[in-house]
């Protein structure tokens, strides 16, 4: 009842809608337990979940599982918790690694095929993944089946993170604009500091999962405005956002031809004609007969007005210059006389 008050408030149209989509969620960790969570209270229709990861007592600083866990797989601990929160849910999990060659195809295949209605696509996958491997084996798959995904990451310092939604051909890719470990030709696992782990706060990863859920609803539900990427920044709570279009020279060739794909789509739609609307008079007519009348008729405001120069079009004057009357008063000049003001005034006094 209180999902469905969104509706009666006019926020959405029809927010049953929700238990028809089908959310993917790979990566079952620290943001991504927390979206999946999010996700089953909302009343989505069906959530895949992806992670070959086991739960562990160092996770209980995060959100979600708990310590009688310890030991079962991440998809498998997140279903039960799940299934006694919302039962309506249907659940579809599996425990292995997609950066795999086997695994991947499957992934693909779940993709394209395990839609709340078997053998319809997802609606969304969202990338709640740690590492960049898995990010980029996401971007593929995405590409390739042409399929809108958002990503998510949180840094490792625990005090910034991110959301952003790439639509393949229309929004760049995560390939599109490369993070310095390809840019350089790094191996990301060279990168990690001896004796030194990532940091890890409940509440980043906890924002971080709320507005990837919000942006997810929007999405989904069309309602409000989606953000095309959405940072958070802890240390000032900042909340850059922005809008990046997609590389033509992208690596990915997948995303290079859902860019054609994209542009004959534009050519072919209608273009919209903009159509101005003249403002409305109002209170031109009312119950109360009042009327507003200027007191200055039109031949008095253009006597009142002096001749309008000749200005290029597009030009015009903010006042001129009144003509002078004719009846007005003519300067009285006054000659110069050499007579001293005692004898000026003397000759009035015999006048």
């Amino acid at each position: 009842s209180r999902l469905m008050a969104l509706k009666r408030m006019g926020i959405v149209k029809d927010y049953e809608k929700i238990r028809t989509f089908t959310v993917a969620v790979v990566g079952v960790g620290g943001v991504g337990s927390v979206t999946a969570e999010m996700l089953t209270r909302c009343g989505i229709g069906k959530l895949l979940l992806f992670d070959y990861d086991k739960v562990e007592l160092a996770n209980m600083n995060r959100l979600f599982f708990q310590p009688h866990q310890a030991g079962l797989s991440k998809v498998q601990a997140a279903e039960h918790t799940l299934r006694n929160i919302n039962p309506d849910v249907q659940f579809e999990v599996h425990n292995y690694n997609i950066t795999t060659v086997d695994n991947f195809q499957h992934f693909m295949d779940r993709i394209s095929y395990g839609g709340l209605e078997e053998g319809k696509p997802v609606d969304l996958v969202l990338s709640c993944v740690d590492n960049f491997e898995a990010r980029m084996a996401i971007n593929t798959a995405c590409n390739e089946l042409g399929q809108t995904w958002m990503e998510s990451g949180v840094s490792e310092n625990a005090v910034s993170g991110h959301i952003q939604l790439i639509i393949p051909g229309e929004s760049a890719c995560f390939a599109c604009a490369p993070p310095l470990v390809v840019a350089a030709n790094i191996d990301e696992k060279t990168l990690k500091r001896e004796g030194v782990c990532a940091a890890s706060l409940p509440t980043t990863m906890g924002v971080v999962a709320g507005i990837l859920v919000q942006n997810v609803l929007k999405f989904l539900l069309n309602f409000g405005t989606v953000s095309y990427y959405l940072g958070y920044n802890a240390m000032q709570d900042f909340f850059p956002t922005m809008a990046m279009k997609p590389n033509p020279q992208c690596n990915d060739k997948n995303c290079r031809k859902q860019q054609e794909e994209y542009k004959e789509k534009r050519a072919v739609q209608p273009k919209q004609i903009v159509v101005e609307q003249e403002e409305e008079i109002v209170h031109e007519d009312n119950d109360w007969g009042i009327e507003l009348v200027s007191e200055v008729s039109e031949e008095e405001l253009k006597a009142a007005s002096g001749p309008l120069p000749d200005l290029p079009q597009g030009i015009t004057v903010a006042y001129t210059i009144p003509n002078m009357e004719e009846n007005a008063v003519a300067e009285v000049t006054v000659s110069e006389s050499e007579e001293s003001l005692e004898e000026l005034m003397a000759k009035m006094k015999n006048m």
